[in-house]
């Protein structure tokens, strides 16, 4: 259950008792749920005094309201709030310092690709610091028939028994060895938001070479742990701009 302290975390410049009101306020799932002081403690983990005294304040700013059946529900300062946040979310500050971690682990290229159409458009990426390397330009478009990027983006959710299908059905990732490109190795994995929906594929490239089967369950368990990071701070599809900022 929760801590008592609401002093701030001075080194994480964290306020506890702010992260408890965003917590009480991101219990809420459906439009227009209205929930009971049991449920908003069951999925908060919050105890009923916490959320009573929580619910005051978030009562009396308008983030809150609350039913004559005693029910809590969202309140109006939030969709005032959202009408003025309604521009597209951008991925570039999320992805950019994940690519970074990426390839300085791996010392390999890491991207990140978004599907349209027929083809997949590499949105970020961070190319690896070796000589001999796999080159990326931002913007560029490749089939999405080849590559572990592209397989990923077709077979996500697919239900077939297809190779690739099944591929990402059990190991979460897909590999690809000159699958593009015959000198060329990658590991993929889907990047999702919390509500289950794919947003693009998150890959780490290099030279064939040098993805052995040890280097590509180091790369697939890094690449699945930044997609795992990632997901609680997607928004919805809908909400998101893929497209980068300089076009």
């Amino acid at each position: 259950m929760d801590g008592s302290s609401d002093e701030m975390d001075v080194g994480r410049e964290r306020v506890e008792a702010v992260e408890r009101a965003i917590a009480l306020l991101q219990c809420f799932e459906e439009p227009g749920e209205a929930l009971t002081l049991s449920v908003l403690s069951q999925r908060s983990g919050l105890y009923k005094s916490t959320i009573l005294r929580l619910a005051g304040s978030l009562l009396h700013t308008g983030f809150m309201d609350k039913g004559a059946d005693g029910r809590y529900l969202l309140g109006p300062e939030l969709r005032r709030l959202g009408e003025l946040s309604r521009s597209k979310f951008t991925l570039e500050a999320l992805i950019r310092p994940v690519l970074r971690h990426l390839t300085t682990i791996t010392q390999e290229t890491a991207s990140f690709y978004v599907r349209d159409g027929d083809e997949r458009v590499c949105l970020y990426r961070e190319n690896s610091p070796r000589s001999a390397r796999h080159h990326l330009e931002e913007g560029t478009r490749h089939p999405l028939d080849h590559g572990a990027a592209g397989v990923l983006l077709t077979w996500y959710g697919m239900t077939a028994d297809s190779e690739r299908a099944v591929e990402l059905r059990e190991t979460g990732s897909i590999v690809s060895k000159g699958g593009r490109d015959e000198d060329l190795a990658a590991v993929a994995v889907p990047i999702v938001n919390r509500h289950g929906e794919l947003i693009g594929s998150l890959s780490v490239s290099g030279l064939i070479s040098r993805f052995s089967d040890e280097r590509i369950n180091s790369a697939r368990k890094l690449l699945k742990e930044s997609a795992e990071a990632l997901k609680p701070r997607l928004p919805r599809l809908d909400e998101i701009n893929l497209r980068r900022s300089d076009g």
